[in-house]
Formats: C-alpha cells, sequence, structure tokens
C-alpha cells in the first residue's frame, strides 16, 4: 500500500499507525481528561479550577509545616524557658540544640565564619575562646541580635580601627615602627631583631592606641579591640597585614539578626556557638 507518490522511483508507504501506539494516545487523553476533573488544573483568572478530590499542594505543605512546629514546640519552649546553665547541663536538649544550631549556623552564620564557625580573613574564629565583645552567653546573644557596625539595629555594636596612614594621623616610618611594636607583643623575637623601631614603635603605640587596645595591648571587650598579645589575629599577623591595618583602618560588620531570626533561635544560636567555643 502506497500513498501514490514517488520521487526518483522511491515510493512512499501508506502504513497504518501501530495499534500500541493508539492505545497510549488514547490512555494519555483519558488520563488528561481524568486530571483535569479530578485536581487542579485550569488557570480562570485570579483563581483556578480546584478538582473534585479537592486537592491542595499548597495546604498541605502548611499542615507539614505546622505539623514540624508543633513537634519542634516540645523542646523549644523548654530552650526559652530554661537558663544556658541548665540546658548545657541536659544531654537531650543539648543533641537539639546542636542539630538544629548547625542549621541555622549553616544556613546564616556559615558564609563568613565558615561551615565549622573557624572563621576567615575579617571574621572570627568563633571556636577558640579569643571573643572581641566577650564570651559570656549574655555577650554573645546580644552581639547576635545587635550585630556589629548594622544599620538594621539602633544598639549594634559600634567598632572601628582608624586609618592611622591613609587619614594623615601617623606618618609612615610611624605606621611602621608602631607596627613593629604590635608585632613583637606576640613576637618576642622582633623586640631583639628591631629593637630601636619597637621601642619607638611604644611610644607612638601609648600616645595613640592605648585608649582601645590598653597599657598592654590586651584589648576591651566594651570597644570589641582585640587582644594584640596573643597568636589570634583577625586581618592576619604578618608584618605586611599589621601595616596595611594600621595604614589602611579597619571596620568590619557583622549583621543584626534581632530582625531576622526569633529569640529562640537566636538563643539556640547562643548555645550552640557557647557548645563549639566554650566561655571566656
Amino acid at each position: 500500500m502506497t500513498t501514490g507518490h514517488e520521487w526518483n522511483g522511491i515510493k512512499e508507504l501508506n502504513t497504518p499507525v501501530p495499534k500500541a501506539v493508539w492505545f497510549f494516545l488514547i490512555v494519555t487523553a483519558l488520563f488528561s481528561f481524568g486530571y483535569w476533573i479530578l485536581m487542579p488544573a485550569w488557570p480562570t483568572g485570579k483563581t483556578y479550577t480546584r478538582g473534585l478530590l479537592g486537592n491542595d499542594e499548597k495546604e498541605i505543605v502548611t499542615r507539614r509545616v505546622d505539623a514540624a512546629v508543633d513537634a519542634r514546640s516540645a523542646w523549644t519552649q523548654q530552650i526559652a524557658a530554661s537558663s544556658y546553665d541548665r540546658i548545657m547541663a541536659d544531654p537531650g536538649l543539648m543533641a537539639h540544640v546542636r542539630e538544629d544550631g548547625h542549621r541555622l549556623f549553616g544556613d546564616n552564620c556559615a558564609a563568613c565564619h565558615g561551615m565549622d564557625a573557624t572563621g576567615n580573613p575579617g571574621f572570627p574564629d568563633l571556636t577558640d575562646r579569643d571573643w572581641l565583645w566577650g564570651g559570656t552567653p549574655d555577650a554573645i546573644a546580644h552581639t547576635i541580635a545587635v550585630g556589629v557596625n548594622s544599620p538594621a539595629s539602633k544598639e549594634t555594636r559600634v567598632s572601628q580601627m582608624m586609618a592611622f596612614g591613609k587619614d594623615g594621623i601617623l606618618d609612615n616610618d610611624a605606621v611602621l615602627a608602631v607596627g613593629d611594636y604590635v608585632k613583637s607583643l606576640s613576637d618576642p623575637a622582633m623586640r631583639v631583631e628591631r629593637a630601636e623601631s619597637v621601642a619607638k614603635g611604644k611610644e607612638i603605640f601609648a600616645a595613640n592606641c592605648v585608649i582601645c587596645h590598653g597599657d598592654q595591648g590586651r584589648g576591651s571587650l566594651e570597644v570589641g579591640a582585640p587582644d594584640l598579645t596573643d597568636q589570634t589575629w583577625l586581618y592576619g599577623g604578618s608584618t605586611a597585614l599589621i601595616y596595611t591595618t594600621v595604614y589602611g583602618g579597619r571596620q568590619g560588620e557583622m549583621p543584626a539578626w534581632e530582625h531576622r531570626l526569633d529569640p529562640v533561635d537566636r538563643k539556640i544560636l547562643t548555645l550552640y556557638l557557647l557548645d563549639k567555643g566554650g566561655k571566656r
């Protein structure tokens, strides 16, 4: 059987459509028609056809979320009502804190502090005991809530390292000298290798830096000034990086989470960090 068409001796066959193809086409059409009737399908302007089964994925998701919130509230209520010490002494609650805190930290904090909370250049390590604003539960909770230099909170913690070189407060030689002195606070070898510069830098430090970092360079929790005598550095502790910090200044920023996370979630994050880093 041909269609009657022929091209250069090539004939076009008039082969019937296989019955299996007709079968699946008919089944597909019937399934589609049944789905249109039973399930939400057709838009009708501001709404859509609901279907005879009344299936609503939004309602299903809402019910599941509400069920999850109810299940979570069984222990979050205890978190909200209990003291930090009591929660940390309760293995059951701390298991929830570690699991949920890991999720909260990953969703909100890991982009800056790293998934393991050990920090990145310019973002502090939260697993050690070296806290810029204090490592007590209340201090950590307050920092999480109001942030640092955050425009979103009127009560934000405010901290800024002045640009002593860039703003012309100190000349280049003075910046180099005070950098050597700062380096010597955690590296005693500098006091021998660059004794003259360190001595000069000590005088400059006393005149310009002690108001924030203290006479001994141990920092201040009240203004977020770091301890310069240990081996923990926010932007790096090499001579070159210390020079960059003194010359150009620093002003980091941490978001205020009081408008993004509820009090229970902020408390869980506080407990999570206390569990990872300990108190100071």
